[in-house]
């Protein structure tokens, strides 16, 4: 290689990373399989090591490095069809290959032409033995070394200063994971912080409360010194009168001050947490720019390899990304890139038949979208054959031919992530496996991500992949299941329901809905959770369309509580998987809560069906006692007069609520469900005329019943308040317990 300039050594570091990753793949499943030739994800993990490996080779320039690794990745897909046994030979020479290809990404002296120059027989040397050991011969068994010799030996040819230079790498690299670690861990109680700020919230509501009470205690005590003015003739109970009146008035104003001085720290301590929060987020996120280096030389050499000419325009460079999300984007996207050359775009002759320029056109496109991120991988070539994959499909018995040819357009390309799948008759060194759309599908399910696949015929395909941003933080979708909270990551929620009983049918013994034209079954989170059981009220049933277009299903809650944004809170390790549940998070209240495992519910739903144990969700009258009793509110500035008809109403059954006056009743109509409103005349901020009229003009409220108990006896009294919208009129002075019951059961029925 020529002399590396600093692009170069940053893809050359790159590619040590990778070596040194996949390198211990190898070793371990090549130690393994010794033990158990014949494990099949020991297999699987080596073959994707190599293949990995060799495109990672190709990516910089390493020739040598894709010719070992590519016949290490012949021996293992021979060894998954059974047409080589891995016996001791085999293994020995593959661990030697993984040697070779470890001194190859980390050179002796740092030569990079050490593959080419000093290192070139043993190269050759190597894949001489990589191929022999494919023809299952045993002749030389006994002379082969020792594993031990074997894994020793590349420690006794370094010299002392070859040794140390990788243990200074890995010191350094150890340190980087040590520190992201503990940024991983500074996001986390940063997170934390953020929600236990908002818990600030309710200690200001307890004290509007508690400022509430003593307003309302203060005109009590102003009621009494009405009633008592001329009567106090006792010096000593003047005082204490006067005394209770001053202690009041510096309970107000206590209450005011501290209650001003705990808005000022909840705003400061949210503000606050919320810098922080944002600033440990932000030492995660790196430029979409840092993963793409490589990828414009990948498309070059792969091009001139394939005899085609490409040309490869990255968009959206600035944009911010978690870097384990960035880390985990760099192998899906170099696939792609490959699938995109060496499938779609054409060769240059046919491309000036079809009119378009010999040089062919990929773009990768990364950006910000409602709170996701959205990356394109999209080339100008002929797009996906149609036909091609049907026959592809019914050839390799995905299913039969009278099937495919009712699937839709996307339900065909979904086929193309499957494993093992290709289009391709023959294998090269750039594709033909079927791997590189898998990889793309593990990595989407690891991190909760999503993919859609758009072609059009001579025009080109598109791979949209929808991530979350940071894995550290998630947008879900609260629900309460048996009256707790838990949450749906919301990628993986395609719509939210309210169903109702003459929208759901029996099919094959399982409950159906019809939804976008498809019938999909219906189940409780109840069932599968294990928690309580859900009955449909008169409003419906709540119900989450999850799934994909293989697999979509409907869960059915108790009702849904509204779309939040959660810190996400790993699982510790010690309890192991927990059926159905990803991770926790806590809500701003503090209180936990648990994010549910989409794809593990899909499954658990699946099992349900196979054992003929899905249960049937009922809608019934079966409402809560809470919610069946009628509601009332009592709105009135006397306590005395709200108490009384409190103990009267709720004696009877009634579910009653109280509003000190005509502002603060009109503030508990429009916040909450009342069956009717019984309200005073006169009282301050708002009388009870003008919070009648109010609710007569309201759309939503204009048919609530209001009965309005005055102390005002007059004819045009009793006339305006009618007037104005009241259903009844009563003047405290007159009416019976007897006669107020008889009215409310006149205007709302029993309790």
């Amino acid at each position: 290689m020529s002399s590396p300039d600093l692009s170069q050594m940053s893809m050359l570091d790159l590619f040590r990373q990778e070596a040194d990753n996949q390198t211990r793949i190898l070793n371990h499943g090549l130690l393994h399989l010794e033990q158990s030739p014949n494990a099949a994800d020991q297999l699987e993990a080596c073959m994707r090591a190599a293949h990995s490996l060799k495109g990672a080779a190709r990516i910089i320039g390493l020739q040598a490095g894709v010719d070992i690794a590519h016949v290490m990745e012949d021996c293992f897909v021979f060894a998954q069809k059974g047409t080589l046994q891995l016996k001791r030979r085999q293994i020995d020479t593959l661990l030697q290959g993984t040697d070779l290809l470890a001194r190859i990404a980390n050179p002796p002296d740092q030569d990079e032409s050490w593959a080419l120059h000093a290192g070139r027989a043993e190269v050759e040397a190597c894949i001489a033995n990589l191929t022999a050991a494919q023809k299952n011969s045993d002749a030389d068994e006994e002379a082969i070394l020792s594993r031990t010799v074997v894994d020793e030996a590349p420690n006794e040819s370094a010299d002392s200063n070859e040794r140390s230079e990788p243990e200074s790498r890995d010191i350094g690299s150890r340190s980087l994971r040590v520190s992201a670690d503990n940024l991983d861990r500074l996001l986390s109680l940063s997170g934390e912080s953020l929600v236990e700020s908002r818990r600030l919230a309710t200690f200001k509501d307890d004290m509007l409360r508690l400022k509430r009470l003593q307003r309302d205690t203060a005109k009590t005590i102003e009621q009494l010194d009405h009633l008592l003015n001329g009567r106090m003739t006792d010096e000593l109970t003047q005082n204490a009168f006067h005394a209770l009146r001053s202690l009041q008035t510096q309970c107000q104003h206590v209450v005011a001050e501290q209650l001003g001085e705990l808005e000022s720290f909840d705003r400061r301590s949210l503000n606050l947490s919320q810098r922080l929060y944002d600033e440990a987020l932000a030492c995660r996120m790196r430029p979409f720019s840092d993963g793409t280096s490589g990828y414009s030389r990948m498309v070059r050499d792969v091009a001139h390899a394939l005899g085609k000419s490409v040309q490869l325009q990255i968009l959206g460079l600035d944009t911010r990304i978690d870097r384990d999300i960035l880390e985990k984007l760099d192998a899906p996207l170099g696939h792609l890139l490959r699938n995109a050359i060496d499938h779609g775009i054409e060769m240059p002759a046919a491309r000036r038949l079809a009119g378009k320029p010999e040089q062919g056109h990929i773009t990768i496109e990364a950006r910000h979208s409602a709170g996701m991120l959205l990356v394109n991988v999209s080339d100008d070539g002929d797009g996906i054959d149609l036909d091609r994959l049907r026959q592809a499909i019914v050839a390799r018995k995905l299913s039969n031919a009278d099937t495919v040819a009712r699937l839709s357009e996307s339900e065909l390309l979904d086929f193309l992530l499957l494993p093992g799948f290709s289009m391709r008759e023959t294998v090269t060194d750039i594709s033909g496996r079927g791997i590189g759309l898998d990889v793309v599908g593990n990595m989407l399910k690891e991190v909760r991500g999503t993919i859609r696949i758009t072609s059009e015929a001579g025009k080109g395909t598109r791979f949209q992949l929808q991530l979350p941003l940071t894995l550290s933080v998630m947008r879900s979708l609260l629900v309460s299941i048996d009256n707790e909270p838990y949450a749906f990551p919301l990628a993986y929620v395609n719509r939210t329901l309210c169903l109702q009983a003459d929208q759901l049918s029996m099919l094959e013994g399982r409950q159906h809905f019809h939804f976008e034209g498809r019938q999909i079954g219906l189940v409780a989170a109840h069932q599968i959770l294990q928690k309580g059981s859900l009955h449909g009220k008169d409003e419906g049933i709540s119900v989450v369309v999850i799934g994909n277009q293989h697999q979509t299903c409907g869960i059915a809650v108790d009702r849904f509580l509204g779309e939040r944004m959660l810190v996400v809170q790993p699982l510790d390790e010690r309890i192991g998987k927990i059926p159905d549940i990803l991770a926790g998070a806590l809500m701003e209240n503090g209180a936990p809560l648990l994010i549910l495992d989409v794809a593990d519910m899909l499954r658990s739903v699946e099992k349900l069906s196979r054992d003929g144990q899905l249960q049937t969700v009922k809608q019934d009258d079966g409402i809560a006692v809470d919610q069946a009793r009628k509601r009332i509110l009592i709105v009135d500035d006397s306590l005395t007069v709200r108490e009384l008809e409190r103990k009267l109403l709720g004696n009877v059954g009634y579910q009653v609520t109280v509003a000190v006056d005509g502002m603060d009743g009109w503030n508990a109509v429009r916040t909450d469900h009342y069956d009717l409103v019984i309200t005073d005349i006169d009282m301050p901020r708002m009388d009870g005329i003008e919070l009648v009229s109010l609710i007569r003009q309201s759309p939503s409220l204009g048919k609530l019943p209001v009965m309005i108990v005055s102390y005002k006896d007059r004819e045009e009294d009793r006339q305006r308040g009618l007037d104005a919208g009241a259903d009844y009129y009563f003047t405290k002075s007159s009416f019976h317990d007897a006669s107020l019951l008889q009215a409310v059961n006149d205007l709302i029925g029993a309790a």
